[in-house]
């Protein structure tokens, strides 16, 4: 059946770390007749958010009209120092963590996921300067900091700095529709896949 992927992205949020898994997931669904994924941004409103280096992106749907999330994305930056701090952010992501079938952070985004306690005694993975902020947000937490994601409990994964939600992204879809899939992605996007993607 079709999954939603809905992608939370905020004012400084970093460009690879949303853009990345768009692109995986929608030109997974793209080379398989659009039938995988239905893939989408979405942000506490509708005003057009300004990435990191100043990209402007306009939200698909905001935290009111947001259809079901089966796979939610949380994009790490510079902004999530902000976001963590604003209640309605934390709350909507607490509330859709509980529907979900997959939440996974990327690079910073790991702090969402901290705040909502969904990492508490668990590992994760996050980008190499935000371990020692973590650290005070999940004491209780396992940095793993050799790998490039990892999965932190039954349907939770993160993943390090940036590049590695492209891989994090390749893995959850290798587990949910198998190898071929994802090597068909990967040979259109010229991409080579780490070997993590199979081995975690």
């Amino acid at each position: 059946m079709k999954k939603n992927v809905g992608i939370f992205i905020f004012d400084d949020a970093e460009v690879l770390d949303f853009a990345g898994p768009f692109e995986v997931f929608s030109v997974t669904s793209e080379l398989n007749n659009f039938e995988l994924f239905n893939v989408f941004t979405v942000a506490k409103t509708k005003t057009a958010i300004r990435a990191v280096n100043g990209l402007s992106v306009n939200p698909t749907y905001n935290f009111t009209d947001c259809p079901k999330v089966d796979i939610l994305i949380l994009a790490g930056g510079n902004g999530t120092n902000q976001a963590v701090k604003d209640p309605v952010v934390i709350n909507w992501i607490a509330e859709k963590h509980q529907e979900t079938e997959i939440t996974m952070s990327i690079c910073s985004g790991s702090r969402f996921l901290a705040k909502i306690g969904a990492l508490d005694a668990n590992p994760y993975c996050t980008h190499h300067l935000v371990y020692s902020d973590m650290k005070k947000l999940v004491p209780s937490g396992i940095p793993i900091k050799e790998k490039r994601f990892t999965q932190s409990n039954e349907k939770t994964y993160t993943s390090g700095g940036i590049s590695a939600g492209i891989d994090l992204s390749f893995h959850v879809i290798n587990k949910l529709h198998g190898k071929e899939i994802i090597q068909k992605t990967a040979t259109y996007m010229e991409y080579p896949i780490h070997k993590e993607v199979y081995d975690l």
